[in-house]
């Protein structure tokens, strides 16, 4: 009985490592507001397919949260902004 809740404790310790390293965890914090946030007016497909320079990102996202209500504060802004150059840019 010792050693299967060894073994439990063991494996709820390590588990959540196992699957941030295969890949399967869902993303980097700014990743999953991306998805999150962005998803909420369009598809996450819609601003994948395109490869802006971090400037017009800037003003994507700048025009999705002012002239379209964009419900994302000037942090989160610059947090996609970064993620978007980084892995969308030119």
């Amino acid at each position: 009985m010792k050693k299967i809740f060894v073994c439990v404790i063991g494996l709820s310790l390590f588990l959540p490592f196992g699957v941030a390293r295969s890949g399967h965890a869902s993303g980097t914090p700014a990743k999953i507001l991306f998805e999150k946030k962005c998803s909420i007016c369009h598809s996450i497909e819609r601003p994948k397919s395109e490869a802006k320079t971090r400037k017009d990102w800037e003003t994507t996202v700048t025009r999705m949260r002012n002239d379209h209500d964009g419900p994302i504060t000037s942090d989160e802004a610059q947090m996609i902004i970064e993620y978007l150059a980084e892995h969308y840019g030119k």
